[in-house]
């Protein structure tokens, strides 16, 4: 089971579920997204393992997919940023008919293209060899400290809610390995945004690592979901985050172009 915070200023506003990355959960993720409850009801659903949902042995986007289609009872907006949209490609994927449109931030899954675009082959290398099975053990600051400081990230306050959540990140089932339903979400007729940062606020060490591969792998997803892709300038993994009011009136013109419900 999963926990929904529900963010809404007047009633019979549109249905908008937003699904949070690792390390993080709904209202911590999408703070900045605060603002769009003035025209939509955001329901902010935390991962088992995160913020308000019950503790899980192992994090899984198949367990956060079948979690997000039970709050599905009417069709909404859905928003997922890197591992949540794991969850919300499956789920759009499995029931079309309840999705108004799909915004994908900073999307992962990138075993789908690992044969496809070099930039993710070589970042999966990357990734298996410092976060996979064969890491060395460590506890949950240690881990926080090396997906941050490492790359130039600050380091976040240590509170017990962060612990937990690195601790579940530490046990999750890592999404980059998800091969992605790609031809039902092409067939999805619902409207699709694809959106990245640019990356030229990360750090020269944090890019090469990642943002090369998230990137491409943007690029990639796009053509072939038949989505938009669009780049918000001076951010990097978090747009929304690091350019809320930008990525808030990208969001606001997105979903009042799509067909009414």
């Amino acid at each position: 089971m999963t926990h929904v915070t529900v963010w809404q200023e007047r009633s019979g506003t549109d249905r908008v579920v937003l699904v949070h990355g690792t390390m993080t959960w709904g209202t911590e993720c999408f703070a900045g997204q605060r603002p769009l409850a003035a025209d939509h009801r955001l329901e902010l659903m935390d991962r088992r393992g995160f913020g308000g949902a019950p503790d899980t042995e192992r994090s899984d986007y198949e367990v956060d997919a079948a979690d997000l289609l039970a709050l599905l009872d009417t069709p909404a907006h859905l928003v997922g940023h890197s591992y949540g949209t794991g969850a919300v490609m499956l789920a759009a994927a499995e029931r079309p008919a309840a999705v108004r449109s799909l915004t994908l931030v900073e999307p992962s899954g990138f075993a789908t293209a690992e044969h496809q675009v070099p930039e993710v082959a070589a970042a999966l290398g990357r990734f298996r060899a410092a976060f996979g099975a064969a890491r060395e053990p460590m506890d949950p600051e240690e881990y926080l400290r090396r997906s941050t400081e490492e790359y130039g990230l600050p380091m976040p306050e240590l509170t017990p809610r962060r612990l937990r959540a690195t601790a579940s990140a530490m046990a999750e089932r890592v999404v980059w390995e998800a091969v992605l339903p790609l031809e039902p979400l092409a067939a999805g007729g619902y409207p699709k945004l694809v959106v990245n940062g640019d990356w030229s606020s990360a750090s020269p060490e944090y890019r090469a690592f990642s943002g090369e591969a998230f990137l491409a792998f943007g690029v990639f997803l796009a053509e072939r979901i038949g989505g938009r892709r669009v780049l918000v300038p001076g951010t990097d993994h978090s747009p929304h985050q690091d350019r809320p009011q930008e990525f808030n009136r990208l969001l606001g013109r997105f979903w009042a172009g799509c067909p009414a419900e």
